[in-house]
């Protein structure tokens, strides 16, 4: 099957793409991907939860930022610095800009951009402030006894199978069992029994849309054959199609990167689960604790995480393979929290929250720069400053990466015409997948992307560069 798109700048002269799609060794669906993923201990878990990060989210919103300048001005948005500071002023301008957004646009940049990423977090936050949650039996739960795991096993089926019935499920979603290291290989495979168990029971055989589980801290192909076949057996007892359920592969360790043979076995592990894998999350925190990095330095951008991403990049991506980033474990929480605080205090704690958010919407910029367009989220707090970051991100270079696809289509156009060869095929798939993204996260609007690249949006989430004739 073929696509013809009739070049703008040539009448009648077509670019054929073809319609089909890489192949890949992962499970990863056509279509959406998460921006983030929150993980959350499982003893906390509720059907409500996600709910509750978003209320919480715009709490911190309300009280640290409550206009689009401060917004911009704590996180730093380009040309912020500009922006008038008093507030009947800033009221007059976010009218101005409400009204006519388009001849604010050309007339003050810096104000649009940051009424515009302000607008569409608070929006996003409103509407769907977690697109992928992980119910964490790992390090955000900890160890307790096998009567209370067992327990909340059994109890956070029921409550995720409450979310999917009442529609309040996150888009993605799944669970974090401890690792299939000697010393917790029982207890996780006894959780992760427990769970698979209640969760096919309570939504009748069927499962969450995109869900998965994580294991933390693979080290070999033999932990993530043995996840298959409980998983596999699970599936055969409830009667759904094998390989319904997705991996998810957490590299924290060494041996994760190169093995004792000196060899880089991501690949392999990618292969051992089959069908099953979705993703692969890096995990800074452990990694850097393996290598014997002091405490005080270990770091989401420490120079051997960006060693450990860059292989992970290069095995896993030409595979298809979903990448997440870590974690900025310096929150944006205010340091005084009992009643009664002095002006002193609250400006204190204005401090610290715009200093936290500050420092993760500049490692969430950074991950994206890097080709990382997932990581993870620990606090509500956090969510704020993960929207400001992914929308500045794609509202701030969209209008470029329009160019350059117009630009790679008279290109391509040409190609056909003379016979040459177009060899920009990589990169033209590079710029509409960032126009993908953006229309997944709401970033952009579909009407802004077609307006900027003269092709529809549907076309964008199908063609091809790749494969031209």
């Amino acid at each position: 099957m073929s696509r013809t798109i009739t070049s703008d700048g040539d009448e009648g002269v077509l670019l054929i793409v073809k319609d089909t799609k890489p192949e890949r060794s992962a499970k990863q669906k056509a279509g959406r991907s998460p921006v983030h993923v929150v993980y959350g201990g499982a003893h906390l878990f509720s059907a409500e939860t996600p709910a509750k990060i978003g209320r919480r989210a715009l709490e911190s919103l309300d009280e640290y930022a409550p206009n689009f300048v401060e917004f911009a001005q704590a996180m730093t948005l380009p040309e912020s610095s500009s922006l008038p500071r008093m507030t009947s002023a800033v009221t007059k301008l976010e009218s101005q800009i409400a009204r006519a957004p388009d001849k604010s646009r050309e007339r003050d940049f810096a104000a649009w951009f940051a009424w515009t990423v302000y607008a569409r977090a608070v929006t996003k936050i409103k509407s769907e402030p977690v697109e992928d949650f992980r119910i964490d039996f790992e390090d955000g739960y900890g160890f307790r006894s096998d009567e209370e795991e067992d327990g909340h096993a059994r109890s956070t089926a029921k409550e995720l199978a409450i979310s999917k019935a009442n529609k309040t499920a996150t888009p993605f979603c799944g669970i974090r069992v401890k690792s299939f290291a000697p010393e917790t290989r029982d207890r996780s495979t006894r959780t992760l029994d427990i769970f698979l168990r209640e969760l096919l029971t309570e939504m009748q055989g069927a499962l969450p849309a995109n869900f998965v589980v994580t294991l933390p801290k693979v080290t070999d192909r033999k932990q993530i054959k043995d996840l298959c076949k409980i998983l596999a057996r699970h599936e055969k007892k409830a009667g759904i199609l094998r390989d319904s359920i997705g991996i998810e592969i957490m590299i924290e360790t060494p041996e994760a990167i190169i093995d004792a043979k000196g060899r880089v076995p991501l690949r392999s592990f990618i292969k051992a689960t089959g069908e099953r894998s979705v993703s692969a999350h890096f995990g800074a925190y452990d990694y850097t604790s393996a290598l014997s990095v002091a405490a005080p330095f270990q770091d989401i951008r420490h120079p051997s995480c960006d060693f450990a991403r860059n292989i992970m990049q290069a095995s896993l991506a030409p595979l298809g393979v979903r990448l997440s980033d870590s974690v900025t474990t310096e929150l944006p929480v205010p340091v005084n929290r009992e009643a009664g605080l002095s002006e002193g205090q609250l400006n204190e704690n204005r401090r610290a929250v715009h200093h936290g958010w500050r420092v993760h919407f500049e490692n969430v910029t950074r991950s994206l720069s890097t080709g990382f367009y997932q990581s993870w989220d620990l606090h509500p707090n956090q969510i704020p400053a993960r929207y400001a970051a992914v929308y500045s991100f794609f509202l701030y270079n969209y209008e470029v990466q329009a160019m350059r696809l117009k630009g790679f289509i008279d290109k391509a156009t040409q190609a056909n015409l003379t016979g040459s060869t177009f060899d920009d095929a990589a990169s033209a798939e590079g710029v509409l997948n960032f126009f993908r993204r953006a229309i997944d996260c709401k970033a952009l609007t579909a009407a802004e992307v077609e307006k900027a690249t003269g092709l529809e949006a549907a076309s964008i989430t199908s063609l091809s560069f790749s494969d031209l004739r």
